[in-house]
C-alpha cells in the first residue's frame, strides 16, 4: 500500500513537471508572443499568480476538494511553465536538458535517502525554513548591491536548502497521507516535491547553465 502511495505522488510530480517544461518549451517557440506576454509587467503578474496559489493551496488544503487540489497544482504547474518560456529562449537548449537530468539525478537520490532513512529529518523543518527565508532576504539585499561572488554564494546555499527540502519533504509524506488523506495527501505531497525540484533546478541552471547571448 506505502509502494503505491508514493507512486501516486510520482505520477503527480511527473505531471506537474511535464506540464511545467513541455507548456515552457512549446510558447518558446514563439519569441515573439513570449516577449508580448512576458515584458512589462506580465511577468510580475505571472509571480504574483503563483505565489496566490501557493497560498491558497497551503491555507485551504485541509478543506479543499481533491478536484479543487489537482485545478491549484495543475494551474500553479501551467503559469510556472509561462514564465519557463523565458528560460527557453535565454539559455541553450542542450544546457536546459543537461541541467534537468542532472537535476533529476539529484532529486532521486535524495529523494530515496529521505524516503528509506531512519534519520530523524522531521527537525530539519525549522533550519530549512530559516534558511530559505535567509536567502530570500540575501537575494532582495544582493539587488542593491551587485555582488557576484555574493550571489555565488547564495546560489550554492540554496542549492543545499532544497537538497534538504527535498530528503525532509519525503520524509513527511507519510505524515501528510495521514493527515489529508491518500489521494489529496498524494497531490499536495507533490506540489511540494514539484516546488524543491523546480527550485533545484533554477539554481543549478544559474550555476551551471549556458546562456544564448
Amino acid at each position: 500500500m506505502e509502494n503505491k502511495l508514493y507512486s501516486n505522488v510520482f505520477m503527480w510530480l511527473f505531471a506537474g513537471l511535464l506540464l511545467t517544461f513541455g507548456s515552457g518549451y512549446v510558447l518558446s517557440l514563439y519569441p515573439d508572443a513570449v516577449i508580448n506576454i512576458m515584458g512589462g509587467t506580465g511577468y510580475i503578474i505571472a509571480i504574483v499568480i503563483e505565489v496566490a496559489v501557493a497560498i491558497f493551496f497551503g491555507v485551504r488544503i485541509r478543506k479543499m476538494s481533491k478536484n479543487t487540489a489537482i485545478f491549484c497544482y495543475l494551474l500553479y504547474s501551467l503559469v510556472t511553465g509561462v514564465t519557463f518560456s523565458t528560460l527557453f529562449l535565454a539559455f541553450d537548449l542542450t544546457s536546459l536538458m543537461m541541467i534537468f537530468g542532472i537535476t533529476a539525478l539529484v532529486f532521486g537520490i535524495f529523494a530515496f535517502f529521505g524516503m528509506v532513512t531512519k534519520l530523524p529529518l522531521h527537525k530539519l523543518g525549522t533550519m530549512l525554513l530559516m534558511g530559505l527565508v535567509a536567502i530570500i532576504l540575501a537575494s532582495l539585499v544582493n539587488l542593491f548591491i551587485g555582488s557576484a561572488s555574493f550571489e555565488f554564494g547564495i546560489c550554492i546555499i540554496g542549492i543545499l536548502i532544497f537538497i534538504g527540502y527535498i530528503a525532509y519533504d519525503m520524509k513527511m509524506l507519510p505524515a501528510l497521507f495521514n493527515e489529508l488523506g491518500e489521494e489529496k495527501g498524494a497531490i499536495y505531497g507533490a506540489f511540494q516535491l514539484y516546488l524543491d525540484f523546480i527550485n533545484l533546478f533554477l539554481r543549478l541552471l544559474q550555476l551551471l547553465g549556458n546562456s544564448n547571448d
